[in-house]
């Protein structure tokens, strides 16, 4: 099944849930955080992730963790992951399903090897 909306970038949610409401400008923003206004630019567009040293200085201006901003990063690329590889993904054998004679036969060459 196709999905109907691509996922949120990190960006999305910095401009629309912490810039915005608190009517600060991109520049502004690097300049408070002490980060080139072009780097700001570059997450909201979608073009650059945000890295630790910048999840660091967001959490600092806006009160949150750092953690809080790695974690939208994480859960982004995830999402943009499992969307370009729905099908490989699918595709893989869980090791817990494969055969039982190729468990048994490691077994066996693991208990000779410590005898």
């Amino acid at each position: 099944m196709a999905k109907i909306m691509p996922p949120i970038t990190p960006g999305e949610i910095l401009k629309e849930e912490f810039m915005e409401p608190a009517e600060i400008t991109q520049n502004a923003l690097g300049r408070a955080i002490k980060v080139p206004p072009g780097r700001i630019n570059e997450i909201i567009r979608g073009k650059r992730v945000i890295t630790a040293d910048t999840a660091l200085r967001f959490a600092a201006y806006f009160g949150t963790t750092p953690g809080f901003w790695m974690n939208l990063q994480s859960h982004y690329e995830l999402e943009v992951a499992r969307d370009a590889n729905d099908r490989g993904i699918a595709s893989i054998q869980p090791a817990s399903q494969r055969r039982q004679g190729a468990k048994s036969g490691r077994k066996r060459r693991v208990q000779k090897a410590r005898v």
